[in-house]
């Protein structure tokens, strides 16, 4: 019997700033839970940051442009985390079964 291993990207790099990657058999491991516990607090930072971010680029904000630049990289970081758990997550999400063509609603009512 074989097991099926599964890559996951980890919200996290290796040590020379490359993608870690867990490979496991599909079950919950200790360090897939930590990372599940990474990825949700990082969406929730995320989500803080671009709270905090809205008043701050209204047209009425009258910011330096040091602190333009903070508030910048605070988002581009979060859009980064962010973007690495939706890869992640986007990789673990099973492939279609079937026809390699998506079926539209408008394809479908045509038949």
């Amino acid at each position: 019997m074989s097991q099926t291993s599964h890559l996951r990207l980890l919200p996290w790099s290796s040590p020379e700033g490359k993608p870690a990657h867990l490979v496991t058999d599909g079950t919950a491991t200790a360090l897939s839970l930590l990372a599940d516990t990474i990825e949700n607090q990082q969406i929730e930072t995320a989500a803080v940051i671009v709270d905090l971010a809205r008043p701050m680029v209204e047209d009425t904000a009258s910011l330096t442009t040091a602190e333009l630049r903070w508030i910048v990289r605070r988002l581009i970081e979060s859009l980064t985390d962010v973007l690495t758990i939706a890869e992640s997550r986007g990789q673990r999400i099973p492939e279609y079964e079937g026809d390699d063509e998506p079926t539209t609603d408008a394809a479908a009512s045509a038949d």
